[in-house]
């Protein structure tokens, strides 16, 4: 049975990011934005309670340091700037679970970091590394590719266990990889939101822009609570998932 999951914790001060409280009930999931994209302590910690009111498994969503840029830039940062990022916001967000008496189950990295780690090595290792050397185990979610055999290899070696996602509002190139949001297209309709869970949750596979079907073996199914389609539509999604 696929899980259901989302970003949020997003908004910052004044600013605000999503429809959290609308997006809660309905997830298994919640992927908590740490601070250098979005969130603060008081968003991470009002999203953790609504985590805890709703049975919604906890995770953190870390990122560049990149809060002008909600951390959809690329950096170039090293191996020990990744590890270290990494680390502050996770056990930031784990200290804060920890005080309600939630446990951090996995981490799933936000935006360019996200991306940058499905398309670089020299990126994916030092997060691997990272996760590998926090001090109790959590998983690491990223996105069901063709490469997945690979990626799962490679977490072995670290001793970590993956969940890998794949999207219900947002169109896949042909390469596996999610389109440029840039691109138009890059984020569903509702009809092709819904259509697309149809087929994941039937099929195991997505349609590509250009019309090629693409094999997935998800664990897991991402709407985002910046997406309005998503959000209005994550009831029927839910009813997909679990008919």
């Amino acid at each position: 049975m696929l899980m259901l999951n989302c970003d949020l914790g997003e908004s910052y001060g004044s600013w605000k990011m999503g429809r959290d409280d609308e997006v809660m009930p309905h997830i298994d999931q919640a992927n908590i934005a740490c601070g250098f994209h979005g969130g603060d302590p008081l968003v991470m910690e009002k999203t953790l309670a609504m985590a805890k009111l709703n049975k919604v498994m906890v995770g953190a969503h870390p990122a560049y340091p990149d809060l002008v840029g909600f951390g959809r830039r690329p950096m170039h940062c090293s191996a020990e700037e990744i590890s270290a990022f990494m680390h502050y916001q996770i056990a930031a967000l784990e200290g804060m679970a920890q005080i309600q008496g939630l446990e951090l189950a996995y981490v799933k990295p936000h935006g360019a970091l996200y991306n940058d780690m499905m398309s670089r090595e020299a990126v994916r290792a030092p997060i691997l590394k990272a996760i590998a050397d926090f001090h109790k185990p959590v998983r690491l979610m990223l996105q069901a590719t063709p490469e997945a055999d690979q990626h799962r290899a490679e977490a072995a070696t670290h001793g970590i266990e993956l969940w890998f996602e794949a999207f219900a509002d947002r169109c896949y190139d042909d390469d596996g990889k999610l389109l440029s949001r840039a691109k138009p297209g890059a984020v569903h309709t509702r009809d092709k939101m819904l259509a697309q869970v149809e087929q994941i949750c039937g099929e195991g596979s997505v349609t590509t822009v250009s019309g090629q079907t693409l094999e997935l073996k998800p664990d897991t199914l991402c709407v985002h609570g910046d997406n309005d389609e998503g959000v209005t539509a994550i009831k029927e999604i839910r009813s997909i998932i679990y008919s």
